[in-house]
């Protein structure tokens, strides 16, 4: 029987590419997130499942994971990519914009991996959380998004060490710098403020980056599709960053560069 996978916030950016990759890894793939077209767009290009939903609500966590198993027969990888920004440090930031990012950064996760365990559970099945460099290294005016993603990691790990033992790994992607819609947000108001284009501004951004370029999309699937398969079969808890070795720069030593 075809294996099956359920991508968050799979309609575009990185869930997009994570789709495409595990469908031609052969899964059936359902995807969720909050926006119909782009999601029926994709499902129709990779002969997926569409679901509309928003995870960070209980009932729709739980709807979409029942719609996946309704569709597929089964559950073998979960991947919870679903994530947004709210940008502003703790005096800027409202605790409306705060609640939204944890509830659907953290809690969403939480709500997804409790609906679809025992399903995986079935399956010897395999979790990936897609985290951030930020949940590992404090960046200005984020305050709300790397705190979620630094819960993410934690989350992560709690998962696997109380459902490795029953066969069920998870392990999280800490990616840097992807070049992504989302991230192209950013880049467009660097842009702006600094009179370049949007390329230079990715650059500028990777200028400390050891390899001196963002992630590319297709960079993220490939190591999920690998986490996800029998060969990853000792990877469990772990937090993997995908950054280039931006998150192993010495910053002070930076200025002897210069």
């Amino acid at each position: 029987m075809t294996r099956a996978a359920l991508v968050t916030g799979g309609g575009t950016g990185i869930g997009a590419g994570i789709a495409r990759r595990l469908a031609a890894e052969g899964y059936r793939v359902a995807l969720t997130g909050r926006r119909r077209g782009p999601l029926e767009d994709l499902a129709g290009e990779i002969g997926g499942i569409a679901i509309q939903a928003d995870v960070g609500v209980p009932a729709d966590a739980e709807r979409a994971v029942s719609e996946t198993i309704a569709g597929t027969g089964r559950l073998d990888v979960l991947v919870c990519n679903a994530g947004i920004s709210r940008p502003g440090n703790a005096l800027e930031q409202t605790p409306e914009r705060w609640d939204e990012v944890i509830r659907t950064n953290l809690t969403g996760v939480f709500l997804t991996c409790r609906a679809a365990l025992p399903h995986l559970l079935e399956r010897g099945g395999s979790i990936v959380t897609i985290g951030s460099l930020a949940g590992l290294r404090a960046s200005a005016d984020s305050v709300a998004y790397c705190t979620s993603k630094a819960g993410l990691a934690m989350l992560t790990r709690c998962l696997a060490v109380d459902h490795g033992p029953q066969g069920v790994r998870v392990n999280c992607i800490a990616p840097g710098w992807v070049r992504t819609p989302m991230a192209d947000l950013t880049m467009e108001r660097i842009a702006t403020s600094r009179t370049m284009s949007l390329d230079d501004a990715y650059a500028e951004a990777s200028r400390n980056i050891p390899t001196r370029r963002p992630a590319t999309v297709e960079e993220v699937a490939d190591l999920v599709a690998w986490l996800a398969s029998p060969q990853a079969g000792s990877m469990n808890g772990a937090v993997i960053p995908l950054d280039g070795g931006a998150n192993v720069v010495d910053v002070a030593s930076l200025a002897e560069q210069a």
